[in-house]
């Protein structure tokens, strides 16, 4: 699956989207901006990843300890994270919003050629969930991190020819 065209030739800007902001949204957003960082596309100016969450009660909160612990332990840095909230202007301001999983994609108003599921681009399962780890154990945040990390190497593989680079 390819990702959708820049909006402007100036920027592309990805929208990580879950429940809360504080679990799998902002690990993928972690993950992506570091994956990017490291192809070379990482100028903020001109490929920026933020995330969300379509509740709002965990909002300016920093990441979930278990899911920051997870991915310190990977070697990421997720201290800069505070939860946001997901309006509607996000889809106007993103050249393409990720959700999480269906209830997540159902919340931001469904597929359409900027808005579709994460996992859309899983090398392994593409459509899959990316499953919420906030009430299970520890394995279930290395889970969304392996599940994120060949989503994201998938994502920066499809950039360049979003950025028409290709």
């Amino acid at each position: 699956m390819a990702l959708p065209p820049a909006r402007s030739t100036d920027r592309y800007r990805i929208a990580m989207v879950c429940l809360g902001n504080i679990c799998r949204s902002p690990m993928a957003h972690v993950v992506l901006a570091d994956r990017i960082a490291a192809a070379g596309l990482g100028d903020p100016r001109r490929v920026e990843v933020v995330s969300c969450g379509t509740g709002d009660w965990h909002v300016g909160d920093p990441m979930d300890p278990r899911a920051a612990s997870t991915l310190r332990d990977a070697g990421y840095d997720p201290s800069s994270h505070r939860a946001r909230h997901f309006d509607d202007g996000w889809l106007a301001e993103c050249d393409v919003l990720f959700a999480m999983d269906e209830q997540n994609l159902a919340d931001i108003g469904g597929r359409s050629d900027r808005v579709m599921l994460f996992r859309d681009l899983d090398p392994t399962e593409p459509g899959g969930i990316v499953p919420d780890p906030y009430y299970g154990g520890e394995d279930g945040f290395t889970e969304v991190l392996a599940m994120v990390e060949r989503t994201s190497d998938a994502i920066v593989a499809a950039l360049p020819a979003a950025l028409g680079r290709d």
